[in-house]
C-alpha cells in the first residue's frame, strides 16, 4: 500500500475535467477503493479564464465518485508535469507521507516516473488501464510530445549539473 496516488493533471474546462483527466481520476478512485492508497492527490493549477483550478475540478469529480473529501488533497499551483510532482511532494511532506503511486496514461508514465525520481519521491507507476489516446492518430502525437519533453529535460539536466 502507498500513502497516496498522485494523479498527473490533464486539464479541466468550465469546472469539468477533460476526458483524459477523467480516465486518470477513475484509475485513482479504483486504487483507493481497492486499498492500494490512503489518499488521492489531484493536481493542476488554474488556467487563464477558469474560475477554479484543474485540481479543484478533479477533487469535485473524485468526491462525486464517493471518495471522502478528507482523503482528496489538492495541488493547485502547477502548470506542467514537473510542477504537479514538485508541489505534490510538498503536500506529501506536510502530511507525513513517504510513498506514492503515480497515475497517468501509459505513454506519459516514463517521463512522470523520471521526474518523480529526480524530485526524490519514492514512487511506483500505476498507468491507467484505459486511455483516451486509442487510435494511432491520437497516440503518435502524444508519444512524440512525450519523447520531446523527456529528452529535452534530460539534456537540460545535464547542463545544470
Amino acid at each position: 500500500m502507498a500513502d497516496a496516488a498522485i494523479v498527473l493533471g490533464a486539464a479541466a474546462q468550465n469546472g469539468q475535467v477533460s476526458p483524459v483527466y477523467r480516465e486518470r481520476l477513475n484509475h485513482a478512485v479504483l486504487l483507493y477503493r481497492q486499498n492500494y492508497v490512503n489518499k488521492i492527490i489531484v493536481t493542476g493549477g488554474r488556467a487563464e479564464g477558469s474560475e477554479i483550478s484543474d485540481a479543484q475540478a478533479a477533487k469535485k469529480y473524485v468526491i462525486g465518485q464517493g471518495i471522502p473529501k478528507e482523503d482528496v488533497l489538492t495541488e493547485n499551483k502547477s502548470a506542467v508535469t514537473r510542477e504537479n510532482l514538485l508541489y505534490s511532494r510538498e503536500i506529501m511532506e506536510s502530511e507525513g507521507m513517504v510513498t506514492a503511486l503515480i497515475v497517468s496514461d501509459p505513454l506519459h508514465m516514463k517521463r512522470g516516473m523520471f521526474l518523480a525520481e529526480d524530485l526524490g519521491i519514492e514512487a511506483y507507476s500505476s498507468p491507467t488501464a484505459t486511455s483516451r489516446y486509442q487510435s494511432l492518430r491520437t497516440k503518435i502525437p502524444f508519444l512524440l510530445r512525450e519523447l520531446f519533453f523527456y529528452e529535452g529535460y534530460k539534456i537540460l539536466k545535464m547542463f545544470s549539473i
